[in-house]
């Protein structure tokens, strides 16, 4: 075996204990946006990098690539059309923003926005409507899984919290 056939992903090993000893997930009620919310954790456990007056950005637990980021309201509605005029804005502002920290933090060829919305068009937390911000590069043949149902990421969610949060154009207004 060469020094090439081994994948290494040291952050793996926190996560797989972490899922196995509480579920992965925070306690309460709601959505695990609104339970992550509601945990009192920092920003920085939890890996949320921006913080709006009505909506947030975290990131993906199960990025596709680096930088996969989330945002959302802080409500949970299932729905676009249940989004406040005020949400819906803030959303789409925070969504603009989202891009501009990726494509400053990442220097990526392309970023890719998508909003599953029910179940069946693939979201996993239909409940809590949220866009997916990610960037992509040319020939990123690491985006689709493809072998062993294994993805490498060659950094982990804290270190991508703080490069996002560094190029996010703007302040969190409530930290």
């Amino acid at each position: 075996m060469g020094s090439l056939d081994r994948l290494w992903a040291g952050w793996r090993t926190a996560y797989v204990e972490s899922a196995a000893s509480d579920g992965g997930e925070p306690p309460g009620e709601g959505s695990i946006f609104t339970r992550i919310l509601a945990s009192g954790l920092p920003d920085e456990e939890t890996h949320v990098v921006w913080r709006g007056e009505r909506c947030f950005a975290i990131l993906n637990a199960f990025p596709y690539t680096n930088g996969h980021v989330l945002v959302m309201p802080y409500r949970e509605v299932a729905t676009l059309a249940a989004l406040t005029p005020g949400e819906a804005a803030e959303l789409w502002a925070a969504v603009t923003d989202a891009v501009t920290a990726i494509e400053a933090a990442y220097r990526p060829d392309g970023v890719n926005l998508g909003a599953n919305l029910g179940r069946s068009a693939g979201a996993g937390v239909p409940n809590h409507v949220h866009v997916h911000v990610l960037p992509r590069w040319n020939g990123d043949t690491n985006f689709m899984t493809a072998v062993a149902e294994a993805r490498v990421m060659p950094e982990t969610l804290s270190s991508s919290a703080a490069r996002l949060r560094a190029a996010w154009p703007r302040p969190t207004p409530h930290p």
